[in-house]
């Protein structure tokens, strides 16, 4: 039996999700979408073939609705599908810091509620999709949505308890690597080397770095203690960042990530 996923407010990691689940197989035919504007919608059914419908129709006619609005505009969505969603609709919300139990009481009673949290690395086919079950979710309902955003990178299922974490690691997680690499190529230019060269040079070390992470399945101390020879240049630029409280200042920074999906939770979106 045809399966048919809607994708609500579809903006660039919606668009991602969506190219993705073609590559994989999925039918564009079978692919329906909703968008702010008139504009956005019919460049989406130009440029993947899926089709543009209201959010009502979605609801109405999509057997699972992929929520990927912004947090602080799930409300208004949700009152505007509520009295459109029968009970057996998967509902999948890829909104930070927002609890299954928010939709489940917004909803027909019964309707199955996933969340995910993935990451804008997604563009490129190598999201961290994180998935929890919301009350009435079961088994297959996750490895549905496990199918869905395994199109675009790696899947993982947590306690929906671990979401926040989550979401400080993985999910705002590439942008304090762009930050790192910002900051390297900074101190690049400041010995010496034109810009363009230190972004390469950076660039390709962090791709080889995780490279051997992912694949050699040593600890990160191990690999680090391969390359940091005594009395030489990296372990010194290693008690350089101990010495600046890099890693105090990561743990901090992860923290207070955390505690703001925590306050999205609770609807302090100020």
């Amino acid at each position: 039996m045809t399966q048919k996923v809607a994708v609500l407010g579809t903006g660039k990691i919606g668009e991602a999700l969506l190219s993705g689940m073609i590559r994989a197989g999925w039918s564009p035919a079978d692919l329906l979408v909703t968008a702010r504007r008139r504009e956005r919608a019919d460049d989406l059914r130009a440029r993947h073939g899926v089709t543009p419908v209201t959010n009502q129709e979605a609801a109405k006619t999509a057997d699972t609705l992929i929520l990927t609005v912004k947090p602080q505009d799930m409300g208004t969505l949700l009152d505007e599908l509520a009295p459109h969603v029968p009970a057996d609709r998967l509902v999948i919300s890829g909104a930070a810091g927002i609890p299954t139990a928010y939709f489940e009481e917004r909803l027909a009673e019964g309707t199955p509620v996933v969340r995910v949290m993935t990451n804008t690395p997604a563009l490129v086919d190598e999201a961290m999709s994180v998935i929890s079950a919301g009350r009435h979710a079961t088994a297959d309902h996750l490895a549905h949505a496990e199918e869905i955003f395994g199109a675009v990178g790696k899947t993982l299922r947590v306690p929906e308890s671990q979401q926040d974490a989550c979401t400080a690691l993985s999910g705002s997680g590439p942008a304090y690597f762009f930050y790192l690499v910002e900051a390297m190529t900074d101190a690049g230019i400041l010995l010496g080397l034109p810009r363009d060269k230190a972004h390469d040079l950076i660039v390709q070390s962090a791709i080889g770095a995780a490279t051997m992470l992912r694949d050699s399945g040593e600890h990160p101390v191990k690999l680090r203690e391969n390359v940091t020879s005594p009395a030489g240049t990296t372990i010194n630029a290693i008690r350089e960042l101990e010495n600046h409280g890099v890693r105090a200042a990561l743990i901090a920074a992860l923290e207070a990530a955390r505690d703001r999906s925590r306050e999205l939770a609770s609807g302090n979106n100020g």
